[in-house]
This record gives structure tokens, sequence and C-alpha cells, in this order.
């Protein structure tokens, strides 16, 4: 499947002259596998985790945002399929338009995927996601080490993940920052910078 059938979507819910969001025109090509965790303050204050698989990004809201302690569970709900130019996307999407409110790119990075078949036998990527379980190590500025996604089935019938930091649980474990003190990886703002400056902007 190409990056148009993947994202369409993606490009069905948003009016591209309103919104700075990238289309996903161009190739995206790159060393990867890449990875990126952005802070969407919309209606409800969420982060957006995602990974390239192929062509695009693969993504979940995490409502909570990853966490680097193995103790915490994070709800993941998945989401349509990004451009790989989203890794960039910092800014203020237009009130009306799908998803409106502020992000910034909190991490990025690559990763490595690890997930194997009951033999020990390496499974691709995309192959572990459609089987419901896939581990992988990140290599961000912020986070760090391997974790895993693992699907279930829930209340309302509804697929969703849960995203998980492998290793021993400890106690005082550093979690997930304050979102709205949170800062940019790429520009060292915050949410409230980058909706300030956006509205100087207007």
């Amino acid at each position: 499947m190409g990056d148009g059938e993947r994202l369409q979507t993606y490009r069905a819910r948003r009016d591209f002259e309103r919104t700075r969001e990238p289309s996903g025109r161009s190739d995206g090509t790159g060393d990867g596998p890449r990875f990126v965790v952005q802070i969407h303050d919309a209606r409800r204050m969420h982060f957006d985790f995602r990974l390239q698989v192929g062509d695009v990004l693969k993504s979940w809201s995490v409502p909570k945002g990853p966490s680097t302690d193995p103790g915490d569970k994070r709800l993941a709900v998945p989401t349509e399929d990004h451009p790989l130019e989203y890794e960039d996307f910092e800014g203020v999407i237009p009130k009306g338009e799908y998803g409106g409110g502020t992000v910034i790119v909190w991490d990025r990075g690559w990763y490595e995927p690890l997930s194997h078949d009951r033999r020990g036998r390496p499974v691709g990527f995309e192959e572990s996601l459609e089987r419901g379980h896939a581990t992988f190590r990140l290599h961000g500025a912020k986070l760090r080490g391997d974790y895993a996604l693992t699907r279930f089935r829930g209340s309302a019938g509804e697929d969703a993940w849960l995203l998980v930091r492998k290793g021993t649980a400890r106690s005082g474990g550093h979690g997930t920052p304050d979102p709205r003190r949170a800062r940019s990886v790429r520009s060292g703002r915050t949410l409230g910078q980058v909706a300030a400056a956006a509205g100087e902007d207007d």
C-alpha cells in the first residue's frame, strides 16, 4: 500500500489551505526508522506517539504520555497514519480544523525493532504490529531504552494498545513531565510560547 492510500484518512480530515500541517507530498526518505512524540493541546491535552513504519508514521494518542517507569502502563489509542514530514511539525492548528490546538515536538530520534517470534527469529516490525505485540528500543533526546506496544480489546469492543517501558518496575520513576511546562526538543519552547508566537504572526 502506497503512502497515498495510507494517508487517505489523514488528508480527508484536513484543509491544507488553512493548516500548516504537512500534506505528505515528499518521499520523506532518510536514515530511519524514526520516532517522534508530540504534545498536542487540543480539546483534550495528550501526547502523540509516532513510529515510522515504511513510508508513514504509525500513530497513537497517549493521554498521559509515555513513561520512563516500567511500572506505568499507558493507554495508547490508534489514530490515522501521518506523513513522515510530521516529525518536524510544530505550531498551531486553527480552531475548527481537525485536531485544532497547539503542537510541540517533545522528543524525537530513531528506534530499533526488537520483535521476535516464539522461536527467537526476528519478525518484521509491521508484522509484529499486525500480530498485536511489538518491542523496540528508542534512541531519543529524552526517551531511551526498550518499550513495547501491546494490543488489547477495549470495553467498548474497540482496539486499544498499552505502551510500556520494558524492565523492572522501580519506585521513584521519572514518569512523564507536566505537558504545560515541557519544552520542545526542536525549538526549546513550551506550548504557551508556541501559541503566543502564532498569535503574533496572525
